[in-house]
């Protein structure tokens, strides 16, 4: 009634167009409410609804690439999306090992014979490492600077597609020779740098695993599926690896865990308190990283990450110890991040923060 009275137009071009095929419809939920574009998606949207971003896939892809998503994006029903916000995740997904299982699992669409995820195959059954923190962190960094990286690329080049990306990759290394068009996507796309970044990221997350990173195809499918097995018996004994324990076991645990969830979650509450106090009194702060540019970056990033504004170089001294004696190396690191497209800076370098998707 309010848009018949308020928008006649749009009331008509409706109630003409939409209106006819909704009375057919046999669905009780779009023939009576035949002016929704839609059913709210119950399972995803409070899945993401307090996330700051999440990941995503395309459903039909010839190249498998995951990437975060802002969540001022709603999706489309192309794309698979997951209500995670880390990047350890991503870069576990964003690994050969989490792909060759996909692309093996998944389905096949089209002329090209492009791989289809399907999530009920290729993502619930896969089994996540379990790893060190350290490691998990070095994970991270390299699956933000990926993310970044691509992004980055894309708004320097809006003409720049991932699958121009990937398909240079792809020739990269298998050897093939490359065209004029190839020379210049791999120019625009920095797509040398690309490779580097998901070699980086698949030596790492073999290493989450524990295995050599010489396994062939076959043997990383032969090793997930057993780790499959050892979780499945796992689950049946009450043991879970949730991805999310605060979201999913509200949701889906026992009250045993839900309760245990409820105590972790007081005494994270209580040690937060403690280590606030400690660093008032003591000044402790986490030690920058000199030496090793790759957990350099990690630190850097993970603090413009969690920083609710944009940062200056002395406010990212000030949260390491002695952070002040190494400032030219912090500069040094920001504004190498900040020249590849990584960071942002809303005031034409006097303060940065982490580039997010538009």
């Amino acid at each position: 009634d309010d848009v018949r009275q308020r928008f006649p137009e749009v009331y008509q071009h409706v109630i003409a167009t939409v209106k006819p095929e909704r009375d057919a419809n046999n669905r009780a939920s779009y023939r009576d409410a035949w002016w929704v574009f839609g059913e709210p998606r119950k399972d995803l949207r409070p899945a993401i609804a307090n996330l700051p971003r999440y990941i995503a896939t395309v459903e039909t892809a010839k190249h498998r690439v995951f990437q975060f998503l802002d969540a001022r994006i709603l999706p489309d029903n192309k794309l698979v999306c997951f209500g995670l916000e880390d990047a350890f995740q991503l870069g576990v997904m964003s690994s050969c090992v989490h792909v060759t299982w996909a692309i093996r699992a998944g389905g096949w669409l089209g002329v090209g014979n492009d791989s289809v995820y399907v999530k009920s195959r290729c993502f619930d059954p896969f089994p996540f490492p379990e790893c060190s923190a350290a490691l998990a962190n070095k994970i991270r960094a390299v699956a933000e600077e990926l993310d970044a990286h691509r992004k980055a690329r894309q708004t320097a080049h809006p003409a720049l597609t991932l699958t121009h990306m990937y398909n240079v990759l792809e020739k990269l290394r298998s050897g093939a020779v490359l065209e004029a068009d190839d020379e210049r996507i791999k120019t625009q796309g920095l797509v040398m740098i690309l490779r580097e970044l998901h070699d980086t990221l698949d030596a790492l997350v073999f290493a989450a695993y524990g295995w050599p990173s010489t396994l062939a195809d076959d043997d990383i499918l032969e090793r997930l599926v057993a780790l499959n097995k050892q979780s499945a018996l796992e689950e049946k004994a009450g043991s879970i690896r949730w991805l999310r324990p605060d979201y999913q076991i509200s949701k889906f645990g026992s009250d045993a865990e839900r309760a245990r969830l409820a105590d972790e979650r007081r005494a994270a509450k209580v040690q937060t308190s403690l280590d606030l106090d400690t660093v008032a009194d003591t000044g402790t702060k986490p030690k920058y990283p000199t030496g090793n540019e790759l957990a350099e970056t990690g630190a850097i990033m993970s603090v413009l990450a969690a920083a609710p504004s944009a940062l200056s170089i002395d406010d990212l001294c000030a949260t390491f110890d002695r952070g002040g004696q190494v400032k030219k190396r912090i500069a040094v690191v920001v504004r190498a991040l900040s020249r590849h497209g990584h960071l942002t800076s809303p005031d034409n370098g006097t303060t940065y923060r982490l580039q997010r998707a538009q």
